[in-house]
């Protein structure tokens, strides 16, 4: 007889557990024997895609993880970079999709709070979050619903803990309509002298519990994610954790007050999977065994079996392994928090996971055998595109009516370029995202630079609590733009919205911080001149429709425009966290999409010197209709991405700054328009093009052609002349063009400052096919910039000899009563709208379809 045949399990018994039939007689060989029901749950989530990355973790080896800058990299909790002077940062993004899916509130609630846990679990500080979201149409109530309750979760977790919510991004399609994308990233100074890591030690060592009481919420919660969502969906509820951002406060005061004494080995934060994954991690990590009893566990819910002991997620837990004869001292540190700790297990020499319960041994297994030593599935590859892909490239934009000066006839009706800008100003994905970002507390802390909305990268000043000798947090001044108005020289003028409102917070007059290890070399006085203060910049991005579309090069062009946004701020791109939303792996597109998605963030981050410290993968992301046909999401690689800012009082936002600034696009000639000019490092097309673009899809209802392509040599030629630009003052502001084009680039700027522009194209109406290409066609490569008249001939000298012909002059900033003026060389108007109707659209956009101010 088979295994299966003899099991005390039933397959349906098995297939709930989300176990292979083939997966269950492995269990049986490793065992030599059949589980009971408590090993086979912790078998069933450490097994699953969202613990052991079991389909994913041979792509995932391709991406470069190691630089000057990387002190911890994939493996531990968090990834850890060095930023000079003693300062580090720790930072993740994670996914909560499933569990947001099936209970909006709580999911996206829980999803921050596990995300800060990985932080400081590092002995990091939390100073920001930002969120990637996702949903379907949202004129759509089922959407609207979602996208209410998530967007209450993050507020209501982030703002009770105290961690500023500041930037982010939110896109809406019917890709999404069953299966929302809720990632949240964080980031942390490091506070303790030492980087905490997770690898149990020390034979006889006790094994604290820490946190809050375990309950039977969020029971299976990896496995849970880790499954396509059905009909019957809603019946797991229970895998939706439940949240109290008021106790992991206090958890975090008491976590990174324990890790300062020096009597915590090792700490792993009970997230998904809860103590069968800290445990087997952390003694697979260590090479040694961990046994635990669970009768010590504080409870919550009477009547509990192992198997809900060891399965449940629920909230603000962690597992120390503590120096033997300190237990003592770490669990006053608690108590005097008001928080549970107990000495609930001991690390041994066997390398076995042995949990007891009422004095018998509940569960016995090999700690490797649950955490590192999982099934790997290497899967075939498609040796060609699907045929999706086939047809979508084939598309072209002759097959679009023509387009004259005047605008473009669209299925019998006549639509002006006026009404095309207004019309995607409106639409969800471009529009201002004020309705979302002003539930979140994005000042908490008073480290908060950049407000979301105000510039395509979110900024937070470095100010370490705790003593230090770092040269760069000594003797600092005030920076200028705290010293009241906004549109005086140097200011940010901070209104639009198309990535992170209106202000700059006070800064620092003295900083402080603490003595750490160097590990990079100080900044030089260029880059960190006397009284410099520092900060990072942070972003999230994917496009996820160029993604679909053409996964390998989409996914390039998802990292080079990350690594544009930290530049349009001024910050220098140091490394990468990555968030993995695909369908199935196990069917053959699903599969294409992800190893072509991973291949081109590899070659991508290697191009622009960002390494991959960590991040999450989430797949399954499908919805089976009641039919049983799968509905898989785009795929939707987003990259979460870091930089330093040497000094804060050389960033920029996105408004225009003063009127007679003179306006500039970087990245692409006067020939390059509608053209076929290569640019001079290689034959990669720089021009604009409609494929894949927010144009084609909101204005015509299609999703097809090739997406850009980034040319790397060039990206990195303009992210640079940028982010020289800004440290040399002569930028003034900075915006990449991303969805809707270069129109749609110079509007949100317009609408940030509330004030006009004249715009000149190069070109004369008689020698231009597509106007739409021109105005609303998209690339990489592509930064528009505002620079003071004074600093006209330097900064143009400064761009001959950098990006030779690849820049142009494109008009200048006007009042604030002037509207948005768009001309060609021979100057016939395209598009001049005012101020307050950009401004309408573009505001309300949200409040419109949800009914809510």
């Amino acid at each position: 007889m088979s295994p299966i045949s003899e099991s005390p399990f039933s397959p349906e018994q098995i297939a709930a557990e989300r176990l292979k039939p083939e997966e269950y007689q492995e269990i049986v060989q490793r065992l030599g024997r059949h589980p009971n029901k408590a090993e086979l749950g912790m078998f069933g989530v450490m097994w699953s895609e969202h613990c052991c990355y079991k389909n994913s973790r041979p792509l995932l080896k391709q991406f470069p993880t190691e630089g000057d800058r990387i002190l911890v990299g994939p493996g531990e909790n968090a990834g850890v970079v060095d930023l000079g002077e003693g300062l580090q940062l720790a930072f993740k993004i994670e996914s909560h999709n499933h569990p947001s899916a099936v209970e909006p509130f709580q999911g996206a609630a829980t999803g921050v709070g596990g995300i800060l846990r990985d932080i400081f679990t590092m002995g990091a500080r939390p100073i920001a979050l930002l969120n990637s979201l996702r949903f379907g149409n949202l004129d759509d109530a089922k959407t609207q619903r979602l996208f209410k309750g998530v967007v209450s979760g993050i507020s209501h977790y982030g703002n009770c803990i105290g961690v500023p919510t500041v930037g982010g991004e939110v896109y809406f399609d019917p890709a999404y309509s069953g299966n929302p994308l809720v990632n949240v990233m964080a980031l942390g100074l490091m506070e303790t002298q030492e980087i905490v890591k997770s690898g149990a030690s020390g034979i006889g060592n006790p094994v604290l519990y820490v946190g809050s009481t375990t309950g039977r919420d969020g029971m299976g919660g990896a496995s849970f994610a880790s499954a396509e969502l059905t009909d019957k969906s809603m019946d797991d509820r229970p895998a939706v954790q439940v949240g109290d951002p008021f106790l992991e406060k206090s958890l975090i005061e008491a976590c990174l007050e324990a890790f300062k004494t020096g009597a915590v080995v090792a700490a792993q934060d009970m997230g998904a999977a809860g103590i069968t994954c800290s445990t087997s991690e952390m003694a697979a990590k260590g090479g040694v065994g961990i046994e635990f009893d669970l009768d010590k566990v504080p409870v919550r819910e009477s009547g509990m079996i192992p198997y809900e002991y060891l399965l449940s997620e629920s909230q603000e837990r962690m597992l120390f392994v503590a120096q033997k004869g300190r237990e003592q001292e770490l669990i006053d540190i608690f108590h005097r928090w008001g928080l549970h700790a107990v000495v609930a297990g001991t690390v041994i020499e066997e390398p076995i996971v042995r949990i007891l319960f009422k004095g018998e041994i509940a569960a016995e297994i090999t700690a490797t055998a649950l955490a590192d030593n999982t099934p790997i599935y290497h899967r075939e590859l498609l040796t060609e595109p699907p045929e999706y892909a086939k047809k979508a490239w084939e598309w072209t934009a002759d097959s679009l009516p023509q387009s004259t000066v005047a605008g473009i006839e669209i299925n019998g009706n006549f639509q002006t370029w006026n009404q095309i800008l207004l019309t995607l100003l409106d639409t969800p994905t471009i529009a201002s995202k004020r309705w979302v970002y002003r539930q979140y507390d994005h000042q908490v802390q008073n480290n908060t630079v950049v407000l979301p909305g105000g510039a395509d990268a979110a900024v937070v000043r470095l100010r370490p609590l705790e003593p230090c000798h770092s040269s760069l947090a000594n003797g600092l001044e005030v920076h200028p733009l705290a010293k009241g108005d906004l549109l005086r020289e140097n200011a940010v003028s901070l209104a639009s919205e198309s990535k992170q409102e209106e202000e700059v917070i006070p800064l620092f007059t003295k900083a402080q911080g603490r003595e750490t290890p160097k590990v990079s070399p100080p900044l030089s006085k260029e880059e960190a001149p006397q009284g410099a203060i520092p900060g990072v910049a942070a972003t999230v991005d994917c496009n996820s429709r160029y993604v679909y579309l053409d996964p390998y090069e989409g996914a390039k062009a998802v990292v080079a425009e990350a690594a544009r946004n930290l530049s349009c701020v001024g910050a220098e791109p140091l490394a990468v966290t990555d968030n993995l939303n695909f369908g199935s792996p196990e069917k053959p597109i699903g599969y294409w999409q992800l190893a072509s998605a991973c291949r081109g963030i590899a070659d991508a981050c290697r191009e622009l010197g960002t390494p991959v410290t960590g991040g999450n993968v989430s797949l399954y992301n499908e919805t089976v209709d009641a039919e049983g046909n799968p509905q898989p999401i785009y795929p939707t690689p987003v990259i979460g991405m870091v930089g330093l800012i040497p000094d804060l009082k050389k960033i920029c936002g996105q408004a225009w700054l003063k009127k007679g600034d003179l306006i500039y696009v970087l990245g692409i000639g006067e020939s390059s328009q509608n053209s076929e000019l290569p640019s001079e490092s290689s034959k990669i097309t720089t021009s604009p093009t409609l494929g894949g673009s927010e144009y084609l899809a909101a204005i015509h209802g299609i999703v097809a052609g090739k997406p850009p392509r980034i040319d790397f040599e060039l990206e990195r030629k303009v992210q640079s002349v940028c982010r020289d630009g800004i440290r040399q003052g002569w930028v003034c502001s900075a915006h990449d063009c991303a969805e809707g084009g270069i129109a749609i680039a110079l509007a949100e700027s317009c609408i940030s400052a509330k004030m006009g522009a004249e715009i000149h194209l190069s070109f004369n109406s008689a020698n231009v096919r597509r106007w739409d290409e021109i105005l609303f066609g998209e690339m990489g490569n592509c930064i528009v910039v505002s620079v003071a008249p004074k600093n006209q001939e330097i900064w143009e000298a400064y761009l001959q000899e950098h990006l030779t012909k690849m820049w142009q002059k494109l008009g200048l900033v006007c009042c604030a009563e002037s509207p948005l003026r768009v001309v060609s060389a021979d100057n016939q108007v395209l598009i001049e709208v005012g101020m307050s109707e950009m401004g309408d659209r573009f505001y309300n956009a949200i409040e419109r379809r949800i009914g809510s101010v």
